[in-house]
């Protein structure tokens, strides 16, 4: 198949493909007589590959080293491909529910009460017991007066987008940590990038401050109540993928 064939087939552009045989990621194994790019069945299978990990977030550095890694042979990657297919399909259910529950606050009008927050996170939610605490240890950090300036304008939409977010991300690790992926590879990495950026919607969160986070994820019983609550295990592998990360970038 040609170029343009491939690129229609497959609902990309015809830069994208361009771009992906530049950088090696998806190469095709022929040329037409007049040098044109000519792609196999494999070249085609191997480009609905990297565009399902593009659809669940993985960068294309990551990818690559995905689908070259010699230990992992087609039938691995299409399990995997599988299994975070159906947690993104859980994914989205949640967020078609959040989003309904977003259009009916917006009906409402109404901000976030802790009564409301309880209603939106649940019964074990930690933010009434632990926000007491966190004012006591912290309310003359920078992190905190940031935290308070960038949620007070939070309305019950906002909320219910932060939970619905919050509780794919915990589906994601779960998914990663049940197929076996190492908390310090590059899948690990991307979790743990996903994550930091989710505190970063609350305060500034460098590396050396997500490394403290994820030490804490496991030092303090209740968080580590919550993530084994949603998989056994949950928090240490959590706080793994945190740590190899931040060394990563240390």
């Amino acid at each position: 198949m040609k170029v343009g064939e491939v690129a229609r087939l497959v609902g990309i552009s015809v830069r994208a493909l361009h771009h992906y045989d530049e950088i090696s990621l998806v190469v095709p194994s022929g040329r037409t007589p007049k040098g044109y790019r000519s792609y196999s069945a494999q070249d085609v299978e191997r480009l609905h590959q990297v565009l399902t990990y593009r659809e669940l977030g993985f960068a294309l550095d990551n990818i690559a080293d995905l689908l070259d890694d010699p230990s992992v042979d087609a039938m691995v990657h299409l399990q995997r491909q599988r299994a975070l297919l159906d947690v993104r399909i859980d994914r989205l259910h949640q967020m078609a529910a959040a989003v309904d529950k977003m259009m009916e606050a917006k009906k409402m009008g109404i901000q976030l009460s802790p009564e409301e927050q309880r209603e939106v996170f649940g019964d074990n939610w930690l933010g009434d017991e632990y926000a007491v605490e966190a004012e006591e240890r912290w309310s003359n950090s920078e992190e905190w007066k940031q935290s308070q300036s960038r949620t007070a304008s939070f309305s019950k939409e906002d909320w219910v987008r932060v939970k619905a977010e919050t509780d794919a991300l915990e589906a994601d690790f779960a998914a990663a940590m049940a197929l076996g992926v190492a908390a310090d590879s590059d899948e690990g990495s991307v979790l743990a990038e996903r994550h930091r950026e989710s505190i970063e919607r609350y305060y500034d969160c460098g590396y050396e401050m997500h490394a403290c986070l994820g030490e804490m994820y496991i030092a303090d019983e209740r968080f580590t109540k919550h993530y084994d609550d949603v998989a056994p295990g949950l928090a240490q592998y959590l706080r793994d993928a945190i740590v190899a990360n931040a060394a990563r970038h240390g």
